[in-house]
């Protein structure tokens, strides 16, 4: 792993470069030993960092959010090419921000019931937990996956469907759109993500990759939303012409 040249203007001491990656020194030094980042360029016996560190801890930070376990993100990072540069891991970076804001926060019991506006009965919150709301640990502590998330499971509570049933939905619906997002993230990754890497990763095409990507986001999830709207409609007119 090496580092990209730097100008002197762009060379961060350790310090500013935690300051400008919100990470702290000792945990970039925790990831400078397990080779995470290329060695700094020295000047004496002082270190310096340029905007390919910067960029590679903004990566990691990146890919701890998304629930990345560290020996994972060392995996991650050891395909990468040796020579890679800040916009190239900038690119990196934009492919892997979430499609939807996930949110991950720990809480307790009495913090999940004020957030309700009511004391939870153990069946909804195994309803709640089925539906991918949440994940309860042993030690008592609650891990929610956003408040947003919580809000609309909630609303699936009220409607007064067996829990069954709702669990039985939620495993439809991921079993169905995990094997979209799968075939979607192989299309682009075939017909997209390849030929830039096949015609050596042309430093002209990362911003036009990183905007296409960006734009692709939105009109996906907007695409899939109506995509299932026509569907449903369309299933209840089948159904209706059969019983007709």
């Amino acid at each position: 792993m090496t580092a990209a040249a730097s100008t002197d203007a762009d060379l961060l001491t350790i310090d500013q470069l935690a300051d400008r990656s919100g990470i702290s020194v000792r945990t970039i030094r925790f990831y400078a030993g397990k080779g995470l980042l290329p060695p700094p360029q020295l000047r004496g016996r002082l270190g310096l960092y340029g905007q390919d560190h910067l960029a590679r801890l903004d990566l990691i930070s990146e890919l701890t959010g998304l629930g990345f376990t560290l020996a994972a993100i060392e995996g991650f990072l050891e395909k990468l090419p040796d020579e890679i540069g800040a916009e190239d891991l900038v690119l990196q970076r934009a492919l892997l921000v979430p499609w939807v804001p996930e949110r991950l926060e720990e809480i307790d019991a009495e913090e999940l019931n004020r957030r309700a506006g009511r004391t939870l009965r153990e069946d909804e919150v195994d309803a709640l937990e089925a539906l991918g709301v949440l994940e309860r640990h042993p030690n008592g502590t609650i891990l929610l996956h956003g408040a947003a998330g919580l809000a609309t499971a909630l609303e699936s509570l009220a409607i007064d469907l067996p829990p069954d049933l709702l669990r039985r939905s939620h495993a439809l619906i991921a079993k169905h759109t995990a094997a979209l997002a799968e075939d979607l993230m192989q299309l682009f990754q075939d017909e997209v993500l390849q030929p830039y890497r096949d015609r050596g990763r042309p430093a002209a095409e990362r911003a036009r990759l990183r905007e296409l990507y960006t734009r692709l986001k939105p009109i996906t999830i907007r695409g899939v939303m109506t995509a299932f709207g026509r569907a449903v409609n369309r299933a209840i007119r089948e159904r209706h012409s059969q019983g007709s």
